[in-house]
């Protein structure tokens, strides 16, 4: 069973940055796709950014490139996921997931139904 804890989370004021942090264990030799997804209140959940941790492939929605991006720690089982200029519209809880094989396309892996676990989310919290 793979666990996923988040950190990182916070407040800061638009154009700031934070990096969120999300610690792998349990069962993950055989998880190879790592993502972040975000969820405002009374939004849908929706993917962020996505990293093939076999092969470095990455995948960024189109909200967040040129602002975030996604990296990992092989020997702490880590994957972190950069954020800057941030804007009060980036405003969510974060959420790391997991899943076990590759990545799919961009459009796919983007999509929460990619992903069988989940950690319990950290709070970003961006004003204006």
């Amino acid at each position: 069973q793979v666990q996923l804890v988040e950190s990182g989370g916070g407040s800061v004021q638009a154009g700031g940055s934070l990096r969120l942090s999300c610690a792998a264990s349990g069962g993950i030799d055989s998880v190879n796709c790592m993502a972040w997804f975000r969820q405002a209140p009374g939004e849908e959940r929706e993917g962020v950014a996505v990293r093939y941790t076999g092969g470095g492939r990455i995948y960024l929605a189109d909200s967040v490139k040129g602002r975030f991006t996604i990296s990992q720690d092989n020997a702490k089982n880590t994957v972190y996921l950069q954020m800057n200029s941030l804007k009060p519209e980036d405003t969510a809880m974060y959420y790391c997931a997991a899943a076990y094989g590759s990545c799919a396309g961009p459009y796919t892996s983007l999509q929460q139904y990619w992903y069988e676990y989940w950690g319990q989310g950290t709070q970003v919290t961006v004003s204006s």
